[in-house]
This record gives structure tokens, C-alpha cells and sequence, in this order.
């Protein structure tokens, strides 16, 4: 959620630390600021993008700097780290300090006095006191203390104007260093700092990592010393270009041919076959395991349980000795999908990633991962990654069946859907004005509803909701209305005559109907107010296609509404905290 980027080397620190902070945008934020040092410490922090800094500077060799994602106060220029102590130390923090009101009441009976209202500035005090009632005034050591009074998840990185280094500490949230000649970097993503080096030392939990321009030393809490393991990690920054597009989403929706062709190949681990598969993910990925559930079932005759991570860490569940529990995860930093695979593994679970990140936390977790091959993905709304999750659950379930998934024509059946564009566009400006939206499907569709649904209400700010079409009389009928058209998933499938009962219904009550139908229905043409026929395909693969028609209608509709696409209100595309 929060992008933390920090720079101490030979160059100026302010246009690394601004650039950084552009490549980690699409995390999501609220407010910036940067504060670089050169024996004084200079700071700039607002409300608002990164960009109302591109004409400014700071001087200085040494700085750290910060995209906030409001979490523990309002969302104001107070509140926007980095933060300052005594004119000499400076710090930023993603995450949420759980026991941050008590120890702020601790800070405040020693004579502390608070700037913000954020629970961040608590751990710079704590760094502040520990440091300056340390014996040899070293900040390294105050950090380690700091850390042991620390209830929650956390990455940090302070620095102190007179020394030349930054000292940073991670419990439960992405931290890494980046490795230079004679200059390093610090960051909550690569991305912050790939254009300079792609030499990566990631940060575990428990870990405290101090830096200068020559050198890189990791610790434990307690002092100890550890190994530095750095590893080589890829990137290009023609991905964080939008390539003639107006928007990353859409850049990225017309990816899919390519990222889904390249997910094809993935050769999948051998993973022997469990009694039973639990599912877990959060959002986006979350439908995508509930499709996966389906698709499993079906092909691989297991049975599988699919779980909310956010609600399954916090529930008693009934682990069996040959479960596989998957996650799904497109970052690998999903806060509550790694609390959920660490709950499984304490108990001693075998565990499977399907991550799109390399190297991320998830990914360095698990017992066995696939890595989905979407490429970065920029956009908050996430599109190329979902069809690449379902690819891989698709895989997944032929192979513990016995079978090989082939998927033949895939890519090009993706590209006879993007041209579908123009069309789907002039369907979006009919409904631009309207402000609720009802989706609907059955078995394999109904994922693909709630995941319409959910992209709608990302980038549009549009009240959307989905249901199993056959839930309809048990209450959501009483929302149909001339004002609340429904999105309809009713391709050539063994529901087909189901669904067409239900839009019927739908009919009946003056509701309006815009059909995702096999190309040539002409009988779902006759009854709906607007229809997206889609390519003629096997029925397993439409879930697909679907898929994309409803990315391309959620984007139309969010454009032709002018909100901002690809960093919509409120929403961060990594979700690192709870």
C-alpha cells in the first residue's frame, strides 16, 4: 500500500527519491513527501501526486521518501510522512502499529510532543529516546530496541542528519535493498529502483538492515549479525510506460493475448494429489480461486474449500494431513493471504503459491510455487493477472486429473474479444448516467459476475452487485428497477435455459438486460436490451472471454465518467496491512 523508497550514495538523492516514488504510484496513496539530508535535513510533504513535486529540489546525497495510503489519521499534510524529531532524524513507515495508543501515552508522560495523528510517529520517538539514552549514541542499536516494543506489522526506514546511512527494520511488510556501485537503495518494491540496479538483498521479518553508499549489514532484533543473500531480480521499465495508451488498465487489458500465451507454458511443479485443497486469496485473486474451486472439482475430482484469507486466518479450521492449501496472490504480499499461508504451515500443512511476483514474500514462503508470467502489472484494477490465475488453475486441475490442459486458441479467441471494443464502449455510454448495476450468473459465471462487479465498483465508484442468478428470488429481485440494469453472463452452457428463466424475470419487472451471450443467440437477443456476443469457443474457455468483456466495460464506463483509472479513490494495489 505505502511506498517507501530510500536513497545514500554519490549522487543528488532528490531526483532518485522523486522517481522512485513515481515507478511505486499504482500502489495507491493519498499524500507524498521526500526528505533528503546534507547535515540539515530539507522536507518537502503534501497532500495529493507525486508530480507537484517535479519542479522542486532538495538538496542533500542521503534521503528517504514516502506515498501514504491513510490508514491511522485523516488524510492531511500533517499526516504525511517522512516525519521529523529535533531537526535531525527523519523516518517513514508502511504498515499498522497495533499498540500504538499506548505507547503514545508512555511518550507523551516523558515530555513527547506529537505532530500528527498517525501511529508512525510513534516509532520515530521510541527510535529518538532509545538513541539518545544509548551509551554510544547509536542509531542501529535504538532501532533494535525500538523494534522489541512493536505490536504489529511494520517496515521502517530512519535516517539522522549527521550520519551517513539509513537504518530500516521489517516485521510484516515488503522491504528489500537495492545494491549500486558505491550508492544503495531501500524500498518497499524493486520497482522504486530498478532503472539503477537489479542487485536485491530482500528483508525477512525480524530483520534490521543498516546501509551507506559502500556497504549493507543485516542483523536480527537481538543484534546477531546474518548472512546477506543477494539475488538478481528482472526488469524492464518499458513496463511502467503506458505505450501509447491512455491508461495502464488498459494497456494491460490488451496484453492478455500475449501474458495468457506465455502463462500456457508454464510447466507446473509435480505436486503429488491431496485428499482435499483449500483455497485462499483475497479480492480479484479470491474469484479466481472461486472459479478454480469449480474448474478443480470438475477435472481433478477433489474436493476444495475456497476461503476469504481476511476471514480464514481468523477462524478455528479444520486442518486434515494431505490438504494442499493455495494461495493466490498476484503482489505475494497480500497481508492476510501470508497470515493465512503462515497459519497453515503452523500447522504443518503442505502449501502452494500462485504469484505473479517473483521473490515476493509469499512466493519465498510456500513450499512450492507457479509463477503466473502477467509481467508487472501497473494498474490498481487488476485484468492480465486474473486471466493468468485462471490459466494456472485451468493447468492445475487438468494435471492432478491426469489429463493436459490445452486451451488451443486461446490467445487468439482473447483477441477476437478485444475487438469487441468499440462495441462494448457504445454500450458503456448508454449506461454512463446510471449509478447501480445488478450481475449475475451461474456455476462457472458467477464467479465471473462478482469479479465484473468488483472492477466496476473499483474504477467507476458505481454501486454493483452480483449474485448466483438462482438467488434472485430469495431477495435481490427487489432491487430490479428501470434504474438498475443487469449484467447477464448467460453464454451457451449447460444453465443456459436457467438463466434465460431468470432474465425473464428480470424482464418482467421493467429491469433492463445486457446479455454476454453466444455469438448467433438470437433468442437472448430478443429479450435483452443490449447483448456482447461473444467468439464461438469451448465452454471452458468462455469464462475467459467473459472475463475480458467485462474489464473492457468496466473501463469504458469509468472513462467515459472521467475518474481516475488507474489510481482509483481509497484503493492500493498492493494491500500490505490488515
Amino acid at each position: 500500500m505505502c511506498g517507501i523508497i530510500g536513497y545514500v550514495g554519490q549522487r543528488d538523492a532528490y531526483p532518485l527519491l522523486l522517481t522512485g516514488l513515481e515507478r511505486v504510484e499504482y500502489r495507491g496513496y493519498d499524500s507524498v513527501g521526500i526528505c533528503t539530508t546534507d547535515g540539515t535535513l530539507h522536507l518537502l510533504k503534501e497532500v495529493g501526486r507525486v508530480e507537484q513535486f517535479k519542479n522542486k529540489r532538495l538538496p542533500g546525497k542521503q534521503g528517504i521518501a514516502h506515498s501514504r495510503w491513510a490508514t491511522h489519521g485523516g488524510v492531511s499534510q500533517k499526516n504525511a510522512h517522512p516525519f521529523i524529531a529535533h531537526d535531525a532524524f527523519a523516518l517513514v513507515h508502511n504498515g499498522i502499529i497495533e499498540n500504538y495508543l499506548e505507547l503514545k501515552e508512555e511518550l507523551i508522560e516523558k515530555g513527547v510532543v506529537f505532530s500528527s495523528d498517525t501511529d508512525s510517529e510513534v516509532i520515530l520517538h521510541l527510535v529518538v529516546g532509545h538513541y539518545q539514552h544509548g551509551p554510544d549514541k547509536n542509531l542501529l542499536a535504538a532501532v533494535q530496541q525500538a523494534v522489541k516494543q512493536l505490536q504489529g506489522a511494520y517496515a521502517f526506514a530512519v535516517l539522522n542528519k549527521d550520519a551517513e546511512e539509513i537504518v530500516a527494520a521489517r516485521d510484516g511488510c515488503p522491504l528489500l535493498v537495492g545494491i549500486g556501485e558505491r550508492e544503495n537503495f531501500i524500498a518497499s518494491d524493486a520497482t522504486a529502483f530498478i532503472e539503477h540496479t537489479q542487485k536485491v538483498v530482500y528483508v525477512d521479518d525480524f530483520e534490521i538492515v543498516r546501509v551507506t553508499k559502500d556497504a549493507l549489514e543485516l542483523f536480527d532484533h537481538d543484534g546477531a549479525k546474518k548472512n546477506v543473500s543477494i539475488v538478481e531480480v528482472r526488469g524492464n521499465i518499458e513496463v511502467a510506460q503506458k505505450q501509447g495508451h491512455p491508461h495502464f488498465m488498459l494497456k494491460e487489458i490488451m496484453e492478455q493475448p500475449q501474458t495468457i500465451a506465455e502463462t500456457m507454458k508454464v510447466e507446473l511443479p509435480r505436486i503429488g494429489r491431496p485428499k482435499r485443497i483449500l483455497i485462499v486469496a483475497c479480492g480479484t485473486a479470491s474469484y479466481a480461486g472461486l472459479l478454480g474451486k469449480y474448474i478443480l472439482e470438475k477435472f481433478a475430482k477433489i474436493p476444495v474449500v475456497h476461503e476469504t484469507a481476511s476471514e480464514f486466518r481468523y477462524q478455528e479450521p479444520l486442518f486434515y494431513p494431505d490438504d494442499l492449501v493455495i494461495a493466490i496472490t498476484q503482489s505475494g504480499e497480500t497481508a492476510d493471504t501470508l497470515a493465512a499461508i503462515r497459519l497453515a504451515k503452523k500447522h504443518g500443512m503442505k502449501t502452494l503459491g500462485i504469484i505473479n511476483v517473483r521473490e515476493s514474500t509469499i512466493a519465498r514462503e510456500v513450499d512450492q510455487v507457479i509463477y503466473t508470467r502477467a509481467g508487472p502489472e501497473i494498474g490498481v484494477a487488476s485484468t492480465k493477472a486474473f486471466t493468468a490465475q485462471l490459466i494456472v488453475l485451468y493447468k492445475l486441475a487438468f494435471q492432478l486429473g491426469g489429463k493436459k490442459f490445452e486451451g488451443k486458441g486461446i490467445a487468439t479467441l482473447i483477441e477476437e474479444t478485444l475487438k469487441l471494443e468499440d462495441r462494448i464502449k457504445e454500450i458503456a455510454q448508454k449506461y454512463v448516467h446510471n449509478n447501480h448495476f445488478l450481475y449475475i450468473g451461474r456455476n462457472l459465471f458467477y464467479p465471473l459476475a462478482l469479479e465484473g462487479a468488483l472492477k466496476l465498483k473499483e474504477i467507476s465508484y458505481i454501486h454493483a452487485e452480483a449474485y448466483p442468478a438462482g438467488e434472485l428470488k430469495h431477495g435481490p429481485i427487489a432491487l430490479i428497477s428501470e434504474d438498475m440494469p443487469t449484467i447477464a453472463i448467460c453464454p451457451r452452457h449447460e444453465t443456459y435455459e436457467k438463466m434465460f428463466s431468470n432474465i425473464q424475470e428480470i424482464k418482467a419487472r421493467q429491469g433492463k438486460i445486457i446479455a454476454l451471450a453466444s455469438t448467433g443467440d438470437e433468442r437472448m437477443r430478443e429479450i435483452s436490451d443490449d447483448i456482447i456476443y461473444l467468439p464461438k469457443a469451448d465452454g471452458l474457455l468462455t469464462p475467459l472471454l467473459v472475463a475480458v468483456a467485462l474489464q473492457l466495460f468496466a473501463y469504458h464506463l469509468a472513462a467515459l465518467r472521467g475518474c481516475d483509472i488507474d489510481k482509483p479513490r481509497n484503493l492500493a494495489k498492493s494491500v500490505t496491512v490488515e
